[in-house]
This record gives C-alpha cells, structure tokens and sequence, in this order.
C-alpha cells in the first residue's frame, strides 16, 4: 500500500500534526441488470478533465457515501481524470488507505478543515469549508466542480455561477427533509437541477422523482458500484441456514429490527449482523428474542473484515423499510451480496427491482417480519436454490464494478 506518489494540501487544519496510515437530449439510464451503454464519447478523450470533487464531510467515514467517494475518485483517476478531492480529514486515517485504496498519482488529496483554528477547534461549519474550498476553485480555473452534497451546491452556484457544477443525487431532499425544513430543500434542489451543468442520479426511481418534482431535463442514471473479488472460498451450501448475513447501517429504515423479531421464527438458523453504534447494538440486542435464530452482532469492523464475512455467508439479507430514506438508495450492500455470490432475501422495494429481476432473489414484504423470515427460511430449506441464486446474483455484480460505474462516468465528464 502506498507506493504511488499521493500530493496533499493542508489547508486550515487544527495546527497538531496526525500521522497517516499509509496508505434535454435523450436520457441516458444506467439501471436493471449490468451497467449497459458506456459511453465514452470517444472522441473528447484527447483533452484531460480536471475534476474538484468537493466533500465536506471527514473521510474515512463509517458510512456508505465514504466508500462511494473513495471509489470513485481513485477509479476516476486511474481513467485519466485529473481529480483533486477536496476533504475533511480525519486523522491519523488515510482517506482511502482505510478501504484498502492506493492514490493514483494523477489523484490529488487536499484536506480543509470545517473547523476553527486551534483552540476554537470544536466550533465547525460547513461555509467554513466552502471558504476554504474558493481557494482550490480559484486555483483551477477549468477545473469541474463535483458535488453530491445539496447544500454545498446551492451555495457554489450562488457563489461561483459561472463555473461547471456537476451534482450527484443520492436522494430526494425534498422528501426525506424533515417537514419544517422541505420548503427551503425544495427551493435549493430546484435551483441546483435549473442550474447544474450535469445532474446524475444513483437510481432509476431518484431520477424518476427529480423530473417529476422539477421538470424534465436530462438526469444521468449511474448506480454505485462494489470490488468484484475474482476468487470466493468455497461456501458451506449445505448447511446455508447457519450461513446468514445483514451488513450495514442499523438506521430504522434499514429493517434491522425487522430481522432481529423475525429471527424467533428461525430456530436452527445463524445470523450475523455487521454495522451498528454502541447505541444501536444495545437496543438490537435487548430485542433479540430467547428462541429461534442465534444472532451475532459483530459492530463496526473494517470493510476488509465485512467483505471476508460476506464472502464465506450463503443467504444475504437487505430488510429495507419503505420510506423515503429507502426509496431512493443505491444500496452498495446489495452489490457487495452479489459479487460475494450471496443468495438475496430482499424487501421488494422498487430500487433494489431496478437491479435484480424476479428470480434474482427472495422479494418479501418490507416492515413485515413474518414474511422476512418465511423468505429466508424458505431459502435455507432449499441450499441448491441459494446456490443457483448467488451464483446468478455474482455473474450479474460483474456490471456493476466501481470501474465500469467511473467509465461511465469518465465518458460524461469529458463530454461536458
């Protein structure tokens, strides 16, 4: 790790030094089955993009969007892109040494504190990032601006209307605002899809509800991505039951209490549990049921410890719940269940259909639990299914790599 060269600028960081580990024309929808279409655009490809892609939030972060970005400039670099990451840091962690990521060279890591200078250090602010963040913009003139936070593009339209703003849509702000905030969301993201020079979306059904709430214009659909590991262990198929595995956040949405009700109709199965604060496990834990399924709750592991779990696990669980929140995610979980060639038991929710079919996986009620656990048990009753489905569900995962999801999006940068 760590042998490319990797440039850092420090920029208004609290003054004690961290060590680092080392480290509208047509629409163009990227959805159901393998990221399909890539265009490159071939014939801007003689020109080099440059790239600010603007976090304002620390990296490593203990959520899915930080292996997204991670992922994504890196690949992005690897393409040729010229990428300057513009971030929190959050010491002494490597911003993609912590996923197991090496800096391309052509990948610029530029750290800009949120905070005051020392001693007011505990004071931070998001317009004390954009602050910082005007000296990088100055500094490259042509460079495109990347953002998938609202806020922060709304206020660099504001503040740089002139300059190429790409936005990403992880969600509907508008929606999943709380309500006294969604009048003043839905101003600013109308704003930002009047204005952006290119708007990407991370699903169909996002991109769907961005032109129904603001107008149609072009919104490029491009899904998240996962590692694709080109050899798995060989899995217990057999006994594919004691073999179950949920990994990611423990927010309500996500159904993880879900799970641990239906686990007392599932004697004789074991489920592992990854993801989760000190605080979300200590509830979990005080509702797991005295009988049925033995629940092992594992925490917050390294994504390297999460990935060897998922890749020696038979049946994979994603108990979404309906609601905002869900109806317009990218789960990276679910492509990591694929290419760790995982049976899915799945809440039948429309985003998680744009990416597998009918018979790709369990489909059962969300916020059901009984229905949850006939899924699963259903698929631990039948191991030569569950083998069929995830070896299915692996093959598909190959369209989804972090690679091709930067193709495709190298081809619309440089198309700009």
């Amino acid at each position: 790790m760590g042998q490319a060269r990797v440039r850092e600028l420090d920029r208004g960081h609290h003054p004690q030094e961290h060590q680092e580990a080392r480290l509208s024309r047509p629409r163009r929808d990227v959805g159901r089955g393998a990221v399909r279409g890539l265009h490159h655009h071939r014939g801007h490809q003689g020109a080099v993009v440059r790239l600010l892609y603007a976090f304002p939030e620390p990296l490593p972060l203990e959520r899915a969007r930080g292996v997204q970005v991670a992922h994504a400039v890196a690949e992005l670099a690897r393409l040729g892109i010229a990428v300057e990451l513009a971030y929190v840091p959050n010491p002494p962690l490597h911003p993609l040494a912590y996923y197991g990521l090496e800096a391309p060279a052509s990948l610029r890591l530029t750290k800009l504190s949120r905070s005051l200078p020392w001693p007011l250090a505990r004071i931070h602010s998001n317009r004390l990032f954009l602050w910082r963040l005007h000296e990088r913009i100055a500094a490259a003139p042509d460079a495109l601006l990347f953002v998938r936070h609202l806020k922060l593009a709304a206020l660099l339209r504001q503040s740089r209307p002139g300059r190429k703003l790409v936005y990403e849509a992880h969600e509907v702000f508008s929606d999943t605002a709380p309500p006294a905030k969604r009048a003043r969301q839905f101003d600013m993201e109308s704003e930002v899809l009047r204005t952006a020079t290119l708007v990407i979306a991370n699903s169909p059904p996002t991109a769907e509800r961005l032109r129904e709430l603001y107008g149609e214009r072009e919104i490029e659909v491009v899904p998240n991505g996962v590692d694709w590991p080109e050899h798995l262990p060989q899995k217990d198929w057999a006994h594919a039951g004691l073999h179950i595995v949920y990994a990611g956040s423990f927010f309500a949405w996500k159904g993880v209490a879900d799970l641990v009700q239906a686990a007392s109709e599932l004697p004789g199965c074991t489920i592992t549990l990854y993801g989760g604060d000190a605080a979300q496990l200590a509830r979990e834990r005080g509702r797991a049921p005295a009988a049925g399924a033995q629940l092992k709750f594992r925490g917050h592991v390294p994504q390297r410890e999460v990935m060897r779990g998922l890749e020696s696990a038979c049946i994979a669980v994603l108990p979404n719940r309906d609601d905002a929140d869900s109806r317009y995610t990218s789960p990276i979980k679910l492509f990591e269940y694929m290419a760790a060639g995982c049976a899915i038991v799945a809440s039948d929710l429309p985003p998680l259909r744009a990416v597998l079919t009918e018979d790709e996986a369990v489909w059962v009620r969300a916020g059901d639990p009984v229905s949850l656990a006939e899924g699963i048990r259903r698929l631990a009753a039948d191991p030569e299914r569950a083998r069929r489905m995830g070896a299915r569900a692996r093959e598909k995962a190959r369209g989804y790599t972090w690679r091709a999801r930067a193709e495709r999006l190298a081809g619309l940068l440089r198309a700009i």
